[in-house]
């Protein structure tokens, strides 16, 4: 079964928990060895399985854990993406003068602002 944004919330739960039961199944997993794995309660994980009870987040992100599907979570609320403002931003170069600096010649020590010749 797709889930989809109209699918309701208890079949969410049930299509979740029938997805997590076949994959403890194809391992080969008692329900009571992978509540130990996860350090959860084997009723607690059926009843995550069934797809009933309020199962909390750290129980769910445990038994994924578990079954070494946590990096599954990466791709449940993906990272936002940068603006295209701060992507300006970040690409943004700094100023740079607009020429080189220039080498500084010695001063001539033998004249002076004041010291021109009077004619």
């Amino acid at each position: 079964m797709r889930i989809t944004a109209r699918t309701p919330d208890d079949v969410v739960l049930e299509e979740l928990g029938a997805r997590l039961r076949a994959v403890r199944l194809h391992r080969n997993l008692s329900q009571e060895r992978l509540a130990e794995e996860a350090g959860i309660g084997r009723v607690t994980l059926q009843r995550l399985e069934e797809g009933k009870g309020n199962a909390s987040l750290p129980t769910l992100i445990r038994v994924l854990r578990a079954l070494d599907l946590s990096e599954s979570l990466d791709q449940l609320v993906p990272a936002p993406q940068p603006s295209p403002v701060e992507e300006a931003e970040r690409r943004r170069q700094p100023r740079r003068r607009a020429g080189s600096p220039r080498s500084r010649a010695p001063q001539d020590e033998g004249w002076r602002w004041g010291d021109e010749e009077s004619n």
